[in-house]
């Protein structure tokens, strides 16, 4: 494959070279699909038997791509490719190799193939810094009911409570990562560079880009999220003897309850607010409702938006209690504050869009990502590829070829521009 980065390459030389790169992207998502724990469909949990051979089909590539290659302790597959000189600072590109039950192909994946081949496209070109590619085992948390393993592992910030956690078939992870054989030539990964930074490519997720028919966007801040268990109580008794004004029903205070929460998210910008679960006892068709519990998922890029719309949503739904003549009670799961993505990769970004004819679109994630964790300890950024019908989590999940095109020359263009004094 012809590289992009030569001087004297036409615009139209380096847009063909990297619609070439992109509909290989593609195709190599597509193959990773594959390697499931399911006959049907793409399931691929953290480090299950299905990861070895992602972990294969991408090794060779990244190869021969000139990069060592190795699965470091809790199963991330991690490439580096040298920078100019020994000692050169290391920047960061990746995502995450697992997926939910019954996934797409490109959620994740996506963004690994992409630096791979942002690599690719270099010819073995080296650059003033080293470019360290990771392919995080775990971001979902489906096996273990725990997000962000693989980020939180490389970042060496997994808790021993955390490593103790069971899967369904009773299995630790700690158990996991001795199974699966991680860390087996991590020695040839050279961790002592300084890591100036993190970039994740990513399909949206979501409707937006598509709707305004934009191929890609600049990711501001990842939103903050608060989760809550709300539950009404008041009394069950037979449907058909239980007057209409003698009842205590929680299912219709709950009911009364999830209308306001869709109202107030209707009217604050930027808030969305969930009720994504719904569980009613005793459950009967001909018994009134004695306890309802609704989940309550709020999110916003702005922490203090978010606070207040949460507390509002409880607060109305203690006054809906009080004048149906219910209780209610509320726990708080999650509160997981904004994260906003670094001005200064932002403005490289911004001029790297710009350098290929490509509007900065700017827009907040409203879905976490393992930028998250690694903004706490590193400049972090992200870049959308538009979610053609905003699909994603399903096996109907998909992207364009000229979208990831134009990711490829936006990256290969950041790339270039990226040793700036600000970042060195």
């Amino acid at each position: 494959m012809r590289g992009v980065m030569h001087t004297g390459t036409s615009m139209a030389d380096v847009q063909t070279v990297c619609f070439e790169a992109a509909e290989q992207v593609i195709e190599r998502c597509r193959s990773v699909a594959l390697f499931s724990e399911t006959p049907a469909g793409t399931t691929r949990t953290f480090l299950c038997q299905a990861m070895h051979e992602c972990h294969a089909f991408l090794r060779s590539w990244m190869e021969d791509a000139g990069m060592k290659v190795a699965v470091d302790r809790v199963g991330n597959l991690r490439g580096l490719y040298p920078g100019k000189t020994t000692g050169a600072p290391t920047f960061v590109l990746g995502s995450h190799l697992d997926s939910v039950p019954d996934a797409g192909a490109f959620d994740g994946v996506l963004g690994v193939a992409i630096a791979i081949s942002l690599v690719q496209l270099l010819e073995g070109r080296r650059l003033p810094y080293a470019l360290e590619i990771v392919g995080f085992s775990e971001e979902e948390g489906v096996r273990f009911g725990i997000p962000f393993i693989g980020s939180r592992g490389w970042l060496r910030q997994l808790p021993a409570d955390l490593l103790q956690a069971k899967d369904k078939a009773g299995i630790s992870v700690a158990e996991a990562i001795q199974r699966f054989g991680a860390g087996a030539g991590e020695h040839v990964l050279n961790e002592s560079s300084r890591r100036i930074g993190f970039l994740e490519f990513h399909i949206e997720q979501g409707p937006v880009l598509d709707n305004l028919g934009l191929p890609v966007a600049l990711v501001t801040a990842i939103a903050g999220q608060t989760r809550a268990s709300v539950t009404f109580r008041g009394k069950a008794n037979h449907a058909g003897t239980t007057p209409m004004h003698l009842r205590k029903d929680a299912a219709a205070g709950v009911a009364e309850w999830i209308g306001e929460v869709e109202q107030l998210a209707h009217s604050v910008e930027g808030l969305v607010a969930t009720v994504g679960a719904v569980e009613v006892l005793p459950g009967a068709s001909n018994v009134i409702a004695g306890e309802a519990t609704a989940s309550l998922d709020v999110r916003h890029p702005d922490d203090q938006v978010r606070n207040m719309a949460a507390q509002k949503l409880l607060s109305r739904a203690e006054e809906i209690a009080a004048a149906r003549s219910l209780t209610v009670e509320h726990s708080i799961r999650m509160n997981q504050p904004a994260v906003p993505m670094d001005g200064c990769l932002l403005s490289t970004l911004e001029k790297a869009f710009a350098g290929v004819g490509v509007e900065p679109h700017r827009m907040v994630s409203g879905a976490g990502h393992d930028a998250i964790i690694i903004a706490e300890h590193m400049p972090a950024a992200m870049i959308f590829l538009r979610s053609p019908a905003g699909i994603s989590h399903h096996p109907a999940e998909t992207v364009r070829a000229e979208d990831v095109e134009i990711a490829l020359r936006v990256g290969s263009a950041f790339l270039d521009q990226l040793l700036a004094p600000e970042l060195r």
